[in-house]
């Protein structure tokens, strides 16, 4: 029985001390009544408030970097197997529509003319994916906002 209290009394003071731990970051000294100790607070504060910041924007942009390089993995591994088809499936259209054309110009007329519609439709997938890229989604949206709400914080209580 005395052991059971015992372990229940240290799991208790551990429980103090780790609140503890917490909360001195943001408790205040035994100057706090005056001037000069609430700046020294408001100083503590904010650089622990901008240090905690720095790291929650670390976090994030490895995070969106990791996910980046993923996806652009994804994206090249893709590319290259449409890219195989893709010829694989240009040949077969030359080769259909060769037979269509005057004998004597369609070794070189049925390639051109396939050449010239698969680059029109290229230059077009293109510009789409220049206009849809957008520089706005990889940045530190949940940190740009923090920032934003620790300033009004502090520019009302300034």
């Amino acid at each position: 029985m005395n052991q059971t209290f015992a372990g229940t009394a240290s799991a208790m003071a551990d429980e103090r001390a780790a609140a503890s731990s917490r909360d001195e970051r943001y408790a205040r000294t035994d100057e706090a009544g005056s001037i000069s100790g609430l700046f020294s607070d408001l100083w503590r504060n904010t650089t622990a408030l901008v240090q905690e910041e720095v790291e929650l924007a670390k976090a994030e942009m490895s995070e969106k970097a990791t996910r980046l390089a993923v996806s652009l993995g994804a994206v090249a591994i893709g590319g290259a197997v449409l890219f195989a088809g893709f010829i694989v499936l240009l040949l077969a259209a030359v080769n259909a529509l060769g037979p269509l054309l005057p004998p004597d110009i369609a070794g070189w007329l049925a390639p051109s003319i396939v050449g010239l519609v698969v680059i029109i439709i290229g230059f077009v997938m293109v510009s789409g994916g220049i206009k849809a890229l957008d520089m706005k989604q990889l940045a530190p949206r949940r940190t740009m906002d923090s920032l934003r709400r620790d300033t009004s914080m502090v520019k009302e209580h300034v």
